[in-house]
């Protein structure tokens, strides 16, 4: 009886045990397998990078607008681009998104502003990368309008439209034309005008004027300039054209020469706007009357400008006789439009036959022949 117990007890106890090994093989068996699936998420995370930043990003500003660029990414699928009108420029900040080139002209935006921009490439996954070192451009303030050079004696008086956001003004300046950002300045001129004193008579003068703020200087004006003499005044500047007016009223050969003498002539006259101008600018402030440079002198009724061009050489609006017959009493040549006479009504008359010499004779612009030795003031041109 005791023998039979001992084995039963024996058997009993192996059955344990190998049962006991077969639970532990499970076990071991699962854990590898939870282990093998980690593995793989691990490696699978590892492998989704943040993109590096884009780099030589540069910014240029001008007027209404900054064009943006930068060296193409790899692994980029499109980019982002951050803005502000001040520093610190972060992911928070407005962006500009799905810009799929390297590339980008940001418009629509304010003169005289400076802009400031980072980019950052975008991952196929939709994971935005590292950003760029931040750079600005600025937008330069507009050009002022309608620059005017006005030159007396020894003195030139400068005048242009205001800029909105100007704060002062920068004028350019030199003897020979050409005139840009190199040329010599005169800076902190608070005022949309300016008085240039103490010049040399004989010389031309040339000019430009910039509008001036935190961001910068703006973009330069047109030119203008004028012509200083002691023996003319009014010095203008019109379609790159230079005009004065004699320092003294003076008979018509008197005006031609003083013209000569300076290097210029007696105005010729091609376009109605040219006309209006002249008028607005010289009649009434120097006489009721003003020289062209228009005559019959050589030839009666054979109209001829100062500077040799013939009345309608070129069939266009330097036409000054233009009537139906040989003769140009009265003339009925009018302006581009077609509507407008130049001349005054019935003249040129050619009264006690010795009226020779073209003159702007009202406000309306309106010419009129006289005889060539009364004395008016004469508007000479300088091209």
């Amino acid at each position: 009886m005791r023998i039979h117990f001992i084995c039963f007890v024996l058997l009993t106890s192996t059955a344990v045990l190998l049962s006991s090994c077969g639970e532990y093989d499970d076990s071991v068996t699962e854990t590898n397998a939870d282990s093998s699936s980690s593995t793989d998420d691990t490696t699978s995370s590892s492998t989704d990078t943040t993109l590096s930043a884009p780099s030589n990003l540069t910014a240029t500003g001008s007027a209404g607008q900054v064009i943006l660029d930068w060296t193409t990414l790899s692994g980029a699928s499109s980019y982002t681009i951050f803005w502000d009108n001040s520093t610190g420029v972060s992911s928070s900040s407005d962006a500009i998104t799905s810009v799929s080139t390297d590339n980008y002209t940001h418009s629509s935006l304010d003169n005289g502003t400076v802009y400031y921009y980072k980019v950052a490439g975008v991952a196929s996954s939709g994971t935005l990368g590292t950003l760029a070192s931040e750079v600005s451009a600025a937008t330069p303030l507009p050009a002022p309008d309608n620059l005017s050079a006005n030159g007396a004696n020894n003195t030139i008086i400068l005048t242009w439209a205001s800029v909105s956001g100007a704060t002062s003004y920068t004028l350019y300046w030199d003897n020979v034309s050409g005139i840009d950002s190199t040329d010599t300045t005169i800076t902190s001129i608070t005022n949309d005008n300016y008085t240039h004193s103490n010049m040399d008579n004989g010389s031309t003068y040339y000019y430009k004027v910039a509008a001036v703020n935190s961001s910068g200087t703006g973009t330069l004006s047109s030119v203008a300039s004028a012509l200083l003499s002691a023996d003319i005044q009014g010095s203008q500047t019109y379609n790159s054209h230079t005009y004065a007016i004699t320092s003294s009223a003076m008979t018509f050969a008197e005006a031609k020469a003083a013209a000569a003498a300076l290097g210029g002539y007696l105005t010729t006259i091609n376009t109605k706007a040219e006309n209006t101008f002249l008028t607005s600018e010289f009649y009434g402030t120097y006489g009721n009357a003003i020289w062209i440079g228009a005559n019959d002198i050589d030839t009666e009724d054979t109209w001829i400008w100062d500077n040799g061009t013939t009345s309608g050489d070129d069939n266009l609006t330097d036409t000054i006789c233009n009537a139906t017959s040989d003769d140009c009493t009265p003339s009925n040549a009018t302006w581009a439009d077609n509507t407008t006479r130049k001349w005054n009504s019935g003249e040129p008359n050619d009264s006690g036959s010795n009226e020779d010499c073209a003159n702007i004779t009202n406000a309306n612009g309106f010419w009129n022949d006289l005889p060539c030795s009364q004395s008016l003031y004469g508007v000479i041109e300088f091209e």
